[in-house]
Parts: C-alpha cells; sequence; structure tokens
C-alpha cells in the first residue's frame, strides 16, 4: 500500500491564560452596558414623548371641544344646522325669559337657580334641564320658521337701529352689573359666546320679531270682531268697582271645630250687623272705622279716602270669594251681602257699585285675536321642521309622551300660591276686625 505522503496538518488549540478571560469579561460587560444605555435612551425618549404629548392633550382639549362649539353641528331643525354656540344662545335667552316670567313664584316652583338644572326635577321624569331644552328647541323652530317664510314673501328689515340699541343697552346692563360687556356676553348667551359670533344670531332675532309683528298688523282684527268677542268674554274683560270690609278674629291651630264654629258665628253677627246699618243709612267707612281693630283704624280716619272701595278691578284680581256674587249677571248699584271665607275663617262684607267695560280695552282684544291667529299660523310652519338631536343631549326628546301630562303641576300649583296670596292681599285692603 502507498504511503500518504500528505504533511499532517496539527490543529493547535491557544491555551486562555487568566488574563485573557479577564479581558473578555470587561469586553463582554461594555457590550451589555452599551446595550442596556440603547434601551434606556429609547425608554426616555418614549416617556418624554408620552408626557409632551398628554401636555398637547390636556391643551387640545378645550380648543378642540371650543372649535366644535363654533363649527360643529349640534342640532338640526329642519335644513338649519346649529352649532352649539347658537343654540347655547337660544337656550340662554329662553332660560333668562323664563326666570324673569316667573320670578317672584319660583320658590313655590322648587327651582333653586344656584344648582344644576340638569339635577334638579321639573316632573317625575323631566329635568328643569330638559324643560329648558324644549323650550329651546321650539323657540328655535318657530325663529327659523318665521325667518323663511319672511324670505319666501319677500319681507326686508334693515335692523341696524335696532342692533346697535341692543348694543348700547347691553353695554349699560354689562356696566350697571360691574362687569365687562365680553363677560356680560358670555353670562348671558353661554360660554362661548362674544359680540362678533352672536352677532348674526341677534339681528335674525330682530328680523323675526319684525316680521312677527307685521304678521300681526296683517290679522288684526276688525271692529265688529272685537266686539263679538267682548261678547262671549265679558267677564274677563269687564271691570267692577266695589266697598269691602272683612271681619276675622285668631283662631288657635288646635282649636276644636265646635270652637272655631263658635268664633265664626260670632264674626256672622258682627257682620249682619254692619249690614243691617248700611241699609238704614250708615256710611259704609264710617261704619269700617267703628268696627276696625285698634292697629287698621287709622285706614278709615282719612275723610279723603275710601279705603274699603276698590275701582277698576278685573274678575281674575278678585278674591274667589267675592268675585262670583260681585260678576253675577244679576248684580245692581247698592247691593250688599255677606260672605264666608271658609279657608280663612273670615266674613266679607261686600257692596256692589258698578261693573262696566272700558273701551280701551279694545286694544287689549285686537292684540289678543291677532296674537292667536299668528300663533296658529307660526304653529303650522313649525310643524314642518323636524328636529335630529345630532350629538345626543336633548334627552327630552327620548321621554315618552304619555309620561309627560303631569308636566305644567309646577306652574298650576305655583299660581295657587299666588291665589292665595291675592286673597291675602284682598283681606287687607279691606280692613280687618278683630
Amino acid at each position: 500500500m502507498a504511503k500518504n505522503n500528505a504533511p499532517e496538518v496539527k490543529s493547535e488549540q491557544k491555551v486562555q491564560t487568566k488574563y485573557d478571560r479577564k479581558m473578555e469579561a470587561r469586553r463582554q460587560q461594555k457590550l451589555k452596558d452599551a446595550q442596556q444605555e440603547k434601551i434606556m435612551k429609547t425608554i426616555g425618549i418614549t416617556l418624554s414623548v408620552v408626557v409632551v404629548l398628554a401636555i398637547v392633550i390636556s391643551i387640545a382639549v378645550p380648543i378642540i371641544k371650543k372649535e366644535s362649539a363654533l363649527k360643529g353641528t349640534y342640532v338640526k331643525v329642519g335644513e338649519h344646522e346649529l352649532t352649539q354656540l347658537e343654540y347655547d344662545y337660544y337656550y340662554n335667552v329662553a332660560v333668562n325669559n323664563y326666570l324673569s316670567a316667573y320670578a317672584s313664584i319660583l320658590p313655590y316652583m322648587g327651582l333653586d337657580t344656584s344648582l344644576d338644572y340638569a339635577d334638579q326635577q321639573y316632573t317625575d321624569n323631566k329635568t328643569w334641564k330638559d324643560l329648558f331644552d324644549e323650550m329651546t328647541v321650539e323657540q328655535i323652530r318657530q325663529s327659523k320658521a318665521l325667518l323663511d317664510d319672511a324670505a319666501k314673501n319677500g319681507f326686508t328689515y334693515d335692523v341696524s337701529a335696532d342692533y346697535e340699541s341692543f348694543v348700547s343697552e347691553l353695554e349699560a346692563a354689562a356696566q350697571a352689573a360691574g362687569v365687562s360687556a365680553a363677560e356680560y356676553y358670555k353670562t348671558n348667551f353661554g360660554t362661548y359666546a362674544t359680540k362678533k359670533n352672536v352677532e348674526a344670531f341677534v339681528k335674525e332675532g330682530l328680523t323675526a320679531n319684525a316680521y312677527h309683528e307685521d304678521l300681526l298688523a296683517q290679522n288684526a282684527p276688525s271692529d265688529e270682531e272685537i266686539k263679538s268677542y267682548y261678547e262671549e268674554n265679558k267677564q274677563s274683560y269687564d271691570k267692577v268697582d266695589y266697598r269691602s270690609f272683612n271681619f276675622n278674629t285668631e283662631i288657635a291651630e288646635d282649636a276644636s271645630e265646635e270652637d272655631i264654629q263658635k268664633a265664626m258665628d260670632e264674626l256672622k253677627v258682627k257682620a249682619d250687623a254692619m249690614v243691617q246699618a248700611r241699609k238704614s243709612g250708615g256710611d259704609f267707612e264710617e261704619l269700617c272705622l267703628k268696627n276696625a281693630s285698634e292697629n287698621t283704624k287709622e285706614n278709615y280716619e282719612n275723610p279723603d279716602t275710601e279705603y274699603s272701595l276698590s275701582e277698576g278691578r278685573n274678575y281674575s284680581n278678585i278674591s274667589a270669594v267675592m268675585s262670583e256674587w260681585l260678576y253675577d249677571e244679576g248684580r245692581k248699584a247698592g247691593d250688599i251681602t255677606v260672605l264666608e271665607d271658609e279657608t280663612y275663617h273670615q266674613y266679607y262684607v261686600v257692596e256692589f257699585v258698578k261693573r262696566y267695560y272700558d273701551e280701551a280695552d279694545n286694544a287689549n282684544i285686537s292684540d289678543t285675536l291677532a296674537g292667536q291667529r299668528v300663533s296658529e299660523y307660526i304653529n303650522g310652519l313649525a310643524e314642518n321642521y323636524q328636529v335630529t338631536d345630532v350629538k345626543g343631549n336633548l334627552k327630552y326628546l327620548t321621554i315618552s309622551t304619555d309620561e309627560t301630562t303631569s308636566e305644567s303641576e309646577s306652574e298650576t300649583d305655583a299660581q295657587t300660591e299666588t291665589d292665595s296670596d291675592s286673597e291675602n292681599n284682598d283681606s287687607e285692603n279691606s280692613g280687618t276686625e278683630e
């Protein structure tokens, strides 16, 4: 066998010394440290980005919210797309008008204007915010319907003078309130309101009002229609003059029915005696002075006044105890009677003087008839304006109609309170015997 003459290659393994191992360990540590540093830099950059984004978002949210309020569609009424800015304008006007109209009876209605309206119930299933939203949307529907109808019929109106008056009055009101005009705009028309960005809404409102007045003039009733309406509603427009005096007494809260009846019987005797004295020729005012309590006598001591005489009073402004008797169709001058007020445990002596119609009320009847016709016309227009809750904030739209039958109870109850106050005022004006 032939020999392989190729040289033999021997692999030679280098032996690592202690020094070599130490240097290798250092190299590996440097690589590890470099990798860790790279990771930490990456994390640091990421954290910095997160912080910056958080700051940007905190700044951007109110900016975006404002931008949305100024430009985004908040609600659609008919073909009109309203921003939140415009909706807030109408909302604040509606609320302010409502609060002004019912200022004297708000305490009876259970509304606290210092609290969020959304947290206060108007009815069992509707908050005050819901009520105000509903009122606002209805006002928008009617306003847009009027403006569209005005344009359709070629109605034009120069609002320049009216707008200047509006601005002047607003600035004067702001000064009187001790705030800037800019702040006054926000307080009265919404968070994002400024003089510039609500100007168009104000001018639209002025135009709508002018067109409304034009419609009223077009729908004014004839003299015959006014007379016919009066004949059908005499009680609402006739006025009466009458004299009255009331006899009352202090009755303990824990008084028995027997004690109350005894006190009432005693008052009745005095009231009947006054009537008989009057029928016998006695002067009504002098009889009032004779029967008045010590703290009310001074009301009847001035010979130049007749404290017991009420003049030009309407049916609705007279205590229910007296109104029916006074407005009886058969009533004639000089009729006198005693009327019992069971609620307040008192008796009235009432003498009828006269009932009459003031022809100045023809203008009021004309306004009423024209107003009814125009309201019917506007409501017919507004029915065609469908409401689309784009942002989903009009919760009243989701409340079932069947569940809102008691909606007006708050006003009714409050009005009952004021009617009671009116009866008390009649007592105070009539005089008192104790």
